[in-house]
């Protein structure tokens, strides 16, 4: 299938919000207030998904699938919006992917943005239509205070700028803290920079993400193909330990086209999976399959902050440096 690169994006674009997971309700006023600022602030204009409404949200913080449905597909096929973001990530995002309308949205490219449970729909859609996805903000992370200046000026250079290969650099500081809880206390960490677990040098077609979601996706066609040369992005939230991020890393690598991955990217873990650079390099160690290519961790996506914005269905290479891409 011939690969599709959606638009820049330009001041003066409409992007519209849409809630395929969690819902807006979870989001509170003053997020809300400083996202709408942030955009604003870019020259975009932001619309809301018919059923992206603080009523939407049941009693697992979501809502009913075909609303969710309608929203994603009726965002494609308005000819006005250009880009669509996520409102957070969550649980269920993989439901939507047999009903999607990937006609249209092969029709219509246009950016799709976020991270986490939103790996289904980028990687789904990626595999179902040619087009390139971004692993990146939502619409919630635009409404972080304190500490956004690293993921706005990532995603700028891809979704606005996009030139030629982009030189990812690490972050100066991280942050784990729950900062939609206060926005004021704020704990931010000297970023050591990145942890090359193996060494060596790849190129190739990037897919991934969430790993926990990725095998979701395991056994189904939404699962983008390994090309003859991938770049396999991997994170995972607080509540995968190290035991778990072994066996779903070990069930991705015993896919039969694994072989055709050159190098693994691995997103910055939080505090509470307790996964320090010492346990990591012994799950890279164990797995077979993973002796003879470049592991590079410790990168700046997953679900600490700062973010970086990466192109699903982009390239990528793993330099003697570090990481470049490029759409």
């Amino acid at each position: 299938m011939d690969r599709l690169v959606p638009e820049v994006l330009r001041k003066g674009d409409e992007i519209r919000v849409i809630a395929p997971s969690t819902g807006l309700k979870i989001i509170g006023a003053d997020s809300r207030e400083i996202a709408g600022e942030r955009f604003a602030e870019m020259g975009l204009k932001v619309s809301f998904g018919a059923n992206t409404t603080d009523d939407n949200f049941d009693c697992f913080g979501t809502t009913e699938l075909q609303k969710r449905v309608d929203d994603l597909n009726a965002a494609f096929c308005d000819k006005n919006v250009k880009a669509v973001f996520t409102i957070i990530g969550g649980f269920n995002s993989n439901q939507l992917l047999p009903f999607l309308d990937y006609a249209a949205i092969r029709a219509n490219p246009k950016v799709i943005c976020g991270f986490s449970d939103i790996t289904a729909l980028l990687n789904g859609i990626y595999a179902k239509t040619g087009l390139v996805t971004f692993l990146g903000p939502h619409y919630s992370s635009f409404g972080m205070k304190h500490g956004f200046d690293y993921t706005w000026e990532m995603m700028r250079q891809m979704l606005f700028e996009r030139g030629d290969w982009l030189d990812i650099r690490p972050s100066a500081a991280w942050s784990d803290d729950l900062w939609f809880i206060d926005q004021e206390k704020r704990d931010f960490i000297k970023n050591d920079g990145y942890w090359k677990l193996h060494d060596g040098t790849a190129a190739g077609t990037l897919i991934g993400g969430n790993l926990c979601t990725q095998i979701l996706l395991l056994g189904t066609s939404y699962r983008p193909a390994f090309a003859p040369e991938t770049i396999l992005l991997v994170e995972d939230t607080s509540s995968s330990d190290g035991k778990n991020f072994l066996r779903n890393l070990q069930a991705l690598a015993y896919q039969p086209d694994f072989s055709h991955v050159k190098g693994l990217v691995i997103g910055r873990f939080q505090k509470d999976s307790k996964i320090g650079r010492k346990d990591l390099q012994y799950i890279v160690d164990s797995i077979p399959q993973l002796n003879n290519i470049p592991v590079l961790a410790n990168v700046d996506f997953g679900h600490t902050t700062p973010l970086l914005t990466l192109p699903i269905g982009g390239r990528a290479e793993i330099t003697a440096g570090g990481l470049r891409v490029r759409v």
